[in-house]
């Protein structure tokens, strides 16, 4: 055994795992991941399914190019190793959670019409203009988010829980595939009007256009910080990211207003744009945190994390 090749003593966290070693080989000179591909291996479970702690203070053995004596492993010491459950890739969540708002506008406007607006009055008027513009900028902000999450994206994880599908699914399939095309493309709703008002309709479409674009821009930015396949990360800089932590997220509110604006200021519009604000305000609080804790002084921390002057 060579000098620097250890045993390491291995639990279950949880529910037992199949065929899981009661010890380990290992070298410390060898990157955490060799550690996670033979417990893989022994067990037959899948990389991506297992998470390792230590056993001394239960921190996390990330499964990455770090070294395991960099981790604070030695000889004998205790791992613990926990099943997460059936996983599935992150693009593959994206991909799925963005289609049904993909295609719910179409869906609602034009095919579902006479079944969904069956009590109102017989025949039913065609959709607005202005409806389906908003039926134009969904369906190009919902492109979008699959062209970057295919081509763009790159995720520092390679798996979610499997279960999690259903929770990113039920956010927007319902929060925009149902509840702002039912309520916006009604015969009755502000949107079906033929005479807008013109400030909201030209300024909620510039805000749209500004927002979809800077958005693109930012994310095309933090693209570049991370080589393909590794996840080390660089400091953001360029548009936007001297105001905010996240400039991709007060991209995508100010786009999500302009949508509001023009489709006459529906509730719910206003709903999902509230909601998606509060969620993007907690991530962006916490990748501040994470900024300054990995990049120390080189970092210029910021007050406000999506919004100047409010959050």
């Amino acid at each position: 055994m060579a000098s620097n090749t250890v045993n390491l003593v291995v639990h279950p966290r949880g529910k037992p795992i199949r065929a899981l070693p009661k010890e380990v080989s290992v070298s410390l000179e060898a990157p955490a991941s060799d550690l996670y591909k033979a417990l893989a291996q022994k067990s037959g479970y899948s990389i991506h399914r297992l998470r390792v702690t230590k056993g001394s203070d239960g921190s996390l053995v990330p499964n990455g190019s770090q070294s395991l004596r960099e981790t604070g492993l030695s000889a004998q010491d205790t791992i613990y190793v926990k099943d997460l459950g059936p996983q599935v890739g992150w693009r593959t969540v994206y991909i799925i959670e963005y289609l049904g708002p993909l295609v719910f506008p179409a869906l609602f406007l034009y095919v579902l019409r006479p079944y969904l607006y069956f009590n109102f009055e017989q025949p039913l008027p065609e959709p607005s203009w202005v409806q389906q513009l908003i039926c134009a900028m969904l369906t190009l902000h919902f492109l979008k988010r699959e062209y970057e999450t295919i081509f763009v994206h790159r995720f520092s994880l390679a798996t979610m829980p499997a279960f999690n599908i259903l929770k990113n699914c039920g956010h927007y399939w319902f929060l925009v595939g149902i509840n702002i095309c039912y309520w916006v493309f009604r015969p009755d709703a502000a949107a079906a009007s033929t005479n807008p008002n013109p400030v909201l309709l030209y300024g909620g479409l510039a805000l749209f256009v500004f927002g979809e674009l800077a958005n693109l821009n930012a994310h095309l930015v933090l693209r570049d910080l991370r080589r393909p396949g590794s996840t080390e990360r660089g400091i953001p800089k360029g548009f936007g990211f001297g105001l905010v932590t996240c400039p991709n997220y007060m991209f995508e509110i100010l786009a999500w207003v302009g949508v509001y604006l023009v489709s006459g200021l529906s509730w719910s519009v206003l709903l999902f744009t509230s909601v998606g604000t509060l969620q993007m305000w907690d991530w962006a609080v916490k990748k501040e945190r994470r900024y300054r804790k990995e990049f120390g002084d080189r970092y210029k921390r910021k007050k406000y994390v999506i919004l100047p002057g409010l959050l």
